[in-house]
Order: C-alpha cells, then sequence, then structure tokens
C-alpha cells in the first residue's frame, strides 16, 4: 500500500496540475544529458506543466553551452513548476521510435536498447501535447574504454554546506544561482582528467533534486566543468517512506555503473563533508576492480563547522590510491604522481 505522504502529494500534484492547465499552461519535456554505450542508452528526463521557454543547454564536444542568459534566478523557482503524473513521452533516436510511461513525479530516467557510434548523440523527446520536440544529449562509450571519472556536486564542485538544514535550504530556495561559489581548482582538475582520458564517461552524482538541473548546468557551463550526465533524485515521499535517502541514490548509481560497464575503473572525487568515504570505502569494497582512484575533497575548519561535522586529525587510516587534499590543484598534483593525469 502506498504511504500516506505519497497519497498526499499526489492528492497536492493533482490540484496543482488542474489549476495550472486552467492557466494555459502546457507539458513541457526538461531534457537531461544521458549516456550509455553502443548498444543502449540511458534516457533522462522530466515532465512539467510549465511556461514556455527558449533554448535548453546544450552540449559542445567537452563543455555545456548554454543559451540562457537570465539575470538573477532564485533557487524556489525551480520547484513551483508542476510535475505531469504517468505521462507518455515519445523518444526518437537514430531513426527509431519509443514510447514509455513517466513517473508520478514526471521523471522519466529509462534504458533503451539501440546502436551508436561512441561519442555525443542526441535523442528527440516530446509528449503528445507538446508543440515540438527537445533534444537531449546522450554520451555513448565506446567498448575499449576502461576509465571513468565520477564526481560529487555538494561541496566537491560548489561550496554549498549542504549537511547543515537551514543552510541547504538557504542555498537550494533563496540564494541567487549566479552567487553559488565554484570549489577552487576543481573545474581545472576535472577538465584535465577529461582531457586526459577522451572518450571516457563524466557523471555527475548527487543527493540534489532533479528541479535543480537546469540551474546546476548552468552552473557548471558558467564555470568551465567538462561536460557529462547529472545523476540526481527526485525529492519527496516513496510508496514507502516519508522522504528519499541520498545515500542510497548514490550507492544504487554507483552499483548501477559498475554493473553497466563492468570494465571501466572510475576515479571517484567527493569530499568529506558528508558521507562519500563512507559510501565509495562501500562500492570499492563490493567492486574492488571498479575502482581506479578516489580523490577527497577536505572541507576547511570553517567549513567543517557549518556542515556539523567534527572535525578530524588527518584522513584516517591510508589506503591505496586515495587521496586527500583541500582543492583541485592539491588533489591534481597527487593524481599526476599516480599517472592519472
Amino acid at each position: 500500500m502506498m504511504h500516506r505522504a505519497a497519497r498526499i502529494e499526489d492528492w497536492l500534484h493533482f490540484k496543482r496540475e488542474r489549476a495550472a492547465r486552467k492557466r494555459g499552461y502546457l507539458p513541457t519535456v526538461i531534457p537531461y544529458a544521458g549516456y550509455g554505450s553502443t548498444e543502449w542508452v540511458r534516457i533522462l528526463c522530466r515532465v512539467l506543466l510549465a511556461k514556455p521557454t527558449k533554448a535548453t543547454p546544450a552540449l559542445t564536444r567537452r563543455h555545456w553551452r548554454s543559451d540562457r542568459r537570465d539575470g538573477s534566478i532564485r533557487g524556489w523557482r525551480s520547484f513551483t513548476s508542476v510535475p505531469v503524473n504517468d505521462v507518455t513521452v515519445t523518444i526518437e533516436i537514430n531513426g527509431f521510435s519509443h514510447r514509455v510511461q513517466a513517473d508520478r513525479g514526471g521523471v522519466v530516467d529509462t534504458v533503451i536498447a539501440v546502436s551508436l557510434t561512441p561519442g555525443w548523440h542526441t535523442a528527440q523527446l516530446h509528449t503528445d501535447d507538446t508543440a515540438a520536440p527537445v533534444e537531449a544529449p546522450v554520451f555513448i562509450v565506446a567498448p575499449a574504454v576502461t576509465r571513468g571519472i565520477l564526481s560529487d556536486v555538494d561541496d566537491t564542485v560548489m561550496v554549498t554546506t549542504l549537511p547543515r538544514p537551514l543552510l541547504a535550504a538557504w542555498n537550494t530556495f533563496v540564494l541567487d544561482e549566479h552567487a553559488r561559489v565554484p570549489t577552487p581548482g576543481m573545474a581545472v582538475l576535472l577538465d584535465r582528467l577529461a582531457a586526459e582520458n577522451e572518450g571516457s564517461p563524466m557523471i555527475y552524482l548527487s543527493t540534489g533534486a532533479w528541479n535543480v538541473a537546469p540551474t546546476l548546468t548552468r552552473f557548471l557551463s558558467r564555470n568551465l566543468y567538462p561536460a557529462g550526465a547529472l545523476l540526481l533524485t527526485d525529492w519527496g515521499p516513496t510508496h514507502d517512506r516519508w522522504f528519499r535517502s541520498g545515500q542510497d541514490h548514490k550507492r544504487a548509481n554507483l552499483r548501477r555503473l559498475a554493473l553497466e560497464f563492468p570494465d571501466i575503473r572510475w576515479i571517484l572525487i567527493g569530499d568529506d563533508g558528508q558521507h562519500d568515504e563512507a559510501i565509495y570505502s562501500e562500492f570499492q569494497r563490493e567492486f574492488p576492480g571498479s575502482v581506479e582512484a578516489v580523490a577527497i575533497r577536505q572541507l576547511s575548519p570553517s567549513e567543517a563547522v557549518l556542515a556539523g561535522r567534527r572535525m578530524k586529525d588527518g584522513p584516517g587510516e591510508p589506503r591505496e590510491r586515495w587521496m586527500y587534499g583541500p582543492d583541485g590543484s592539491a588533489l591534481a598534483s597527487q593524481l599526476a604522481k599516480q599517472g592519472l593525469i
């Protein structure tokens, strides 16, 4: 039986959807970057009732290109759109058409069998009610690729002090997105890794909600982070609990990547302010052949206090190919000594 909180959420979505349709809002497909192999592709998008928007972010070979020129965007705006419940989305890619069902939050996360060449491709997405399809970029990994790059987002690529609830709410709902601060040196580090490992998948794994994906994409674009797939989650109740577990979301996607790409060894990048160390350690124990190296950004004393984390004397028991540093430059130096960049 569905959890009471989920039933309440569905009722609220129904009321908001009906009101939005009366105001003339139309189903809008928000595309996200996906990934795949030469035999399948993972398509990610979300369907919302919203006013028509201008161009969506596009991708070049290695970097995002954003056509959005908003001067001031508050985070709360990302959470005011109404998800369309159980809508059918048509996916067209490489001459084939597939129809899939979005979940109760309007999210599509599906795998399609299709033959594609390595590199960037584009899928066309639309619903029966949308006027024109939108483009979703997907990166296809060549069979010969043996290394991948996966990075956390909060306090790794940008400073958010997310673990502290009040600051998390401020950063998410109030703060102007242009005021978000990139972590020093991390864009250069990830760009060097992407350049050194051309053709490798680049994955951004976060406990953030899909609502903030457009904001996050623009942030990564402005700060010259390499293009890659975003793996976020859907906040709110599930069928059996009040809120989804961010840690379980990360664990599940790491396992999924290990099974989807059994020949790839991942460079895992995170921080010591949340649970990245524990999650990466568990993953390494479960899939030892899937980890190339782990790079952990150490929070400064002030960041650690804001994060509600008790300071440690050091990184703990030394582990092979585990690296610690306060910023991207320090981590890059250690990765270079290991011959990884």
